[in-house]
């Protein structure tokens, strides 16, 4: 009787345990397919609303970093959309963040070390597959950027055969594949060159000291009265802070010193001297955060936002460790950047809003 009652409780347990499952299967599918027809009808992107708004697809830097993609930096602005460099695995932020790569103006790159470009590909593959665009996406960077370009479009160049193939030219036009290089010259210091200048949006790019890299340049977003700066990579600028001047919002790059020393440390230790060597040479052409801080401070900031972070940062215990000494340096708001971490300043006014996409 007990082993009856017994495989009779296993078996209505089994069936409770199938049913919730399968309700919990449909809430999911559901969420998903919310989800989907929130981006493909613009209704996450909606959620921007007019203003400028910045978007960290990728947050991190050449050291691997699960929860940081490679440095990229989204700007929406009304209904445009600008990429500023290509880190690996930031295209695949977009979607989450409700930003539709369909939609993308043009990308722009600060300067060609791969951390800034080897997600270029993918991302140029997202913008034509999602819209069906007959054009290539522009591609803007300083003098270079023909060369790495073209080496994207090589590169893929039997992919965007499959993919018209399997799908047909209507769904992928072939005319819309890859990208088309828009170069400009290195700006001498102390002046601007104005990129893109489109509805209101207007990008001006500055020259920023990362040599031996060269060229390397900044860029100044203005929109609706609102403005932002995005560094690329660069020691502490006095160009740049000229261009921050009085910016809603600056987005700089970061480098402690004190926590690759202790990468280099490691190194040494393990016997791994390339590393060491490299641990040591690349603070030479960063700026560290208080450094950051400073030029936030004398440029009148109102808002500075760490991105491109070396070292990883796995832990929030680190973050104090990296911030030591901003707060004495700079009476701004400080954010650590994260991937999908949104600034958003709406038009025409003061407020700078901070939060998470996703």
């Amino acid at each position: 009787m007990w082993k009856k009652i017994g495989i009779g409780l296993i078996a209505l347990i089994t069936i409770a345990v199938l049913l919730n499952r399968t309700v919990g299967d449909r809430l999911m599918l559901k969420m998903m397919q919310k989800q989907v027809v929130a981006n493909l009808s613009g209704a996450s992107f909606a959620e921007f609303g007019d203003g400028l708004n910045i978007v960290l697809c990728g947050a991190g830097s050449p050291f691997p970093d699960v929860k940081r993609a490679g440095p990229c930096v989204a700007v929406i602005a009304g209904q445009q959309i600008l990429i500023i460099d290509a880190g690996s695995g930031s295209a695949r932020n977009l979607a989450p963040s409700g930003i539709p790569a369909g939609k993308i103006a043009a990308v722009l790159l600060t300067h060609y070390h791969s951390d800034h470009i080897d997600g270029l590909g993918e991302l140029l593959l997202q913008r034509w597959g999602n819209a069906a665009h007959t054009t290539p996406t522009p591609v803007i960077g300083p003098t270079g950027v023909e060369q790495v370009v073209a080496g994207f479009n090589l590169a893929y160049t039997q992919d965007f055969s499959y993919r018209v193939a399997h799908h047909g030219p209507k769904i992928i036009p072939p005319g819309g594949a890859g990208g088309v290089a828009q170069p400009f010259d290195l700006p001498a210091p102390g002046v601007g060159s104005v990129v893109y200048d489109v509805e209101g949006l207007k990008v001006t790019a500055f020259a920023v000291d990362h040599r031996p890299i060269v060229p390397a340049v900044g860029y100044r977003i203005d929109y609706q009265g609102r403005s932002a700066v995005i560094s690329g990579d660069t020691v502490k600028s006095t160009n740049l802070a000229q261009f921050a001047k009085g910016v809603d919002l600056l987005v700089h790059e970061a480098l402690s010193p004190e926590l690759v020393g202790l990468i280099a440390g490691g190194a040494k230790q393990a016997g791994a001297a390339n590393i060491e060597q490299i641990s040591h040479d690349i603070i030479n052409y960063h700026t560290t955060p208080v450094e950051a801080a400073e030029i936030a401070q004398a440029a009148g900031a109102r808002h500075l936002l760490f991105y491109h972070l070396v070292p990883v940062l796995p832990l929030k215990r680190l973050e104090p460790i990296f911030l030591r000494g901003v707060s004495k340096a700079y009476d701004g708001e400080v954010t650590v950047g994260q991937d999908q971490s949104w600034i958003s300043m709406p038009a025409n006014s003061r407020e700078v809003k901070v939060g998470r996409r996703g």
